[in-house]
């Protein structure tokens, strides 16, 4: 199968100057040579347009009150040129040159529905969150995994099967989960390549990992409909996960540094959790506002060697 030779990138913003002049910088650096770069902005109010024109892009606009994340990234699609459309955040950048080529390669097999690639925190994430990374992004690809599971911080999909069923713009969160379901039962491979490494930055303070925690609850349930997180669950998750993490930290010689927000993150992540299970009702412009604006048995395989320099930022 021939390799993809060019893409669309839709990013999705919101007050990003401090970090969309990075990414865009990263993906002119990319080794693919034709790329197409659409930035959907959903109402900012600082320098990020004026910064991403410098850099040439697409621009398309959302209003804040229109604003979901799957809407954002239908208009963004829609505006693109490009069958292969690679999918990152913002407040994210490309570690190697090839970053592209290694996201979209697994499209050249269309049986594939979606790749998606490794992300890692960078000095700004709390380090709960690190643990978080590593445990859903290895360090090794799998070109057809046996799960919905997907992540549109860092993905790439045919434009052509978007056609078919664009993403859900009524969800809260986990649009990317609600694709990859409609996409796994239609029989279509998701692979996950671990070379397509991105740099996804958090500087989240406690209500902001509540809230992210909790609309991706609600979209859950409107996903999995029979799915249930008990007041059990959380008491079981928050207990186990705040217990690997103090121990991981004592391990890496940080313990003194982290513990407190390790204790922090862990409870209001499962806390977030359990309220969104317990939502009721309509998710009203309100909550909107409030959410959006202020698998570890393989892990003994080795990842594969990387011949590709970083890319200097």
């Amino acid at each position: 199968m021939e390799k993809p030779r060019s893409c669309s990138v839709v990013i999705r913003a919101f007050n990003e100057a401090d970090h969309i002049g990075r990414l865009l910088n990263g993906i002119r650096q990319q080794s693919l040579p034709v790329v197409e770069v659409i930035l959907v902005d959903s109402g900012s109010t600082d320098s990020t347009v004026q910064i991403a024109r410098e850099f040439g892009v697409k621009l398309v606009n959302i209003r804040p009150k229109e604003f979901s994340f799957g809407r954002s990234l239908n208009r963004g699609i829609a505006a693109a040129s490009h069958d292969f459309i690679a999918m990152i955040s913002a407040h994210c950048y490309p570690v190697y040159s090839d970053w592209l080529e290694k996201l979209i390669e697994p499209l050249a097999d269309p049986g594939v529905a979606i790749s998606y690639g490794k992300q890692r925190g960078g000095e700004t994430n709390q380090y709960s969150e690190h643990q978080w990374f590593k445990q859903y992004f290895p360090d090794y690809s799998l070109p057809s995994q046996g799960h919905a599971y997907c992540h549109n911080a860092n993905a790439a999909i045919r434009k052509s099967l978007w056609e078919q069923h664009p993403y859900n713009e009524q969800l809260t969160g986990l649009e990317d989960l609600g694709w990859g379901s409609w996409a796994f039962e239609q029989g279509y491979k998701i692979a996950y390549s671990a070379e397509a490494e991105i740099i996804h930055l958090h500087d989240e303070k406690p209500a902001q990992v509540y809230n992210r925690y909790r609309r991706e609850a609600i979209a859950m349930k409107q996903i999995l409909p029979e799915s249930t997180f008990s007041l059990w669950n959380f008491f079981r998750l928050a207990s186990s996960t705040v217990s690997s993490d103090l121990l991981q930290a004592r391990r890496d010689g940080v313990l003194g540094n982290h513990w407190a927000s390790i204790f922090w993150f862990r409870i209001l992540q499962y806390w977030g959790t359990y309220r969104g299970y317990r939502h009721s009702g309509d998710v009203d412009f309100t909550m909107i506002q409030q959410f959006y604006y202020p698998p570890g048995i393989l892990s003994e395989k080795k990842p594969a060697e990387r011949n590709v320099e970083r890319i200097d930022y």
